[in-house]
């Protein structure tokens, strides 16, 4: 936590030296931060932001999720996120501020479309072929040459060796390719990927009835993380629109022009104003 606040911190100072200011120029901050999910996460986090910017400031604190769904709608908050790196997560908001969110809860919980899901079945897939209880593919090759081992046995080493879900999540690439040139155990674990991900935003929209009382009205879908990167022969969230269309023909993907920092500025802009307006009546 110590180290996340302090990269923060250092980031933020950043920012506003690259504009030629300084924090006392600050009049609004949001925060939208991994894992902030409870409200005593979120006080824990304004307690320490409000000791570094003057006290006249507004401070705003959100899901990580918030501040994507934000960067493709450019701050109105409506709509469904989907984001899909090392790990995933869909949530939504309407109109009126209820908010609803599926997955997310990290890979020890199952977070299967996830990068991180994807490669970890990767891994289990090459040692199931190794032992003899399942299919031969060509992510044993694959992930060998990769990682620079000489066989299947020191996986288990090098899977143990450091504990971040990213070093994992890392070999997304390989199984995409491996699934490019046909390899059917890959394909396997992309389309169970597409489906997690497709019921994900599917709970949500249903849960919040995005989709009107007749499941056809439009609403925007924000897509981010490298996962669901679009530039591939196997286009993943392609594949997760498709599916999520034939439930909900009214979706609207988005791909966000600007990364999900610009969101959380949109924001504290966005909050600020509606503070201000409430404040003079109107």
């Amino acid at each position: 936590e110590n180290a996340a606040l302090e990269t923060l911190e250092q980031v933020m100072m950043q920012a506003l030296t690259t504009a030629n200011t300084d924090r006392s120029a600050v009049v609004a901050v949001c925060l939208s931060v991994s894992g902030v999910n409870h409200p005593s996460d979120q006080q824990r986090m304004l307690d320490w932001i409000c000791n570094l910017f003057p006290g006249n400031a507004k401070f705003y604190v959100e899901n990580d999720a918030v501040a994507a769904l934000a960067s493709g709608t450019m701050g109105k908050l409506h709509g469904c996120v989907l984001i899909a790196g090392t790990g995933s997560i869909a949530y939504g908001v309407t109109e009126d501020g209820k908010v609803a969110r599926a997955a997310g809860a990290g890979p020890v919980l199952g977070d299967w479309g996830s990068g991180y899901g994807i490669a970890a079945q990767a891994l289990t897939a090459v040692i199931k072929a190794h032992d003899g209880r399942g299919p031969q593919t060509n992510l044993t090759r694959d992930i060998i040459r990769k990682l620079e081992i000489s066989s299947p046995d020191e996986l288990i080493g090098w899977a143990y060796a450091d504990p971040s879900w990213a070093r994992i999540a890392a070999l997304v690439p390989v199984v995409v390719s491996a699934a490019e040139d046909g390899d059917k155990v890959a394909n396997t674990i992309l389309h169970d990927a597409v489906q997690e991900l497709a019921e994900s935003v599917v709970a949500v929209v249903r849960r919040l009835t995005l989709c009107g009382e007749d499941g056809k009205d439009q609403f925007p879908l924000v897509l981010v993380g490298g996962v669901l990167e679009g530039n591939k022969k196997w286009d993943i969230s392609g594949e997760v629109i498709k599916c999520i269309s034939k439930v909900f023909p009214g979706v609207c993907p988005i791909r966000p022009e600007v990364e999900p920092a610009i969101g959380a500025a949109l924001l504290a802009w966005s909050h600020l104003r509606k503070e201000s307006k409430l404040q003079n009546g109107s």
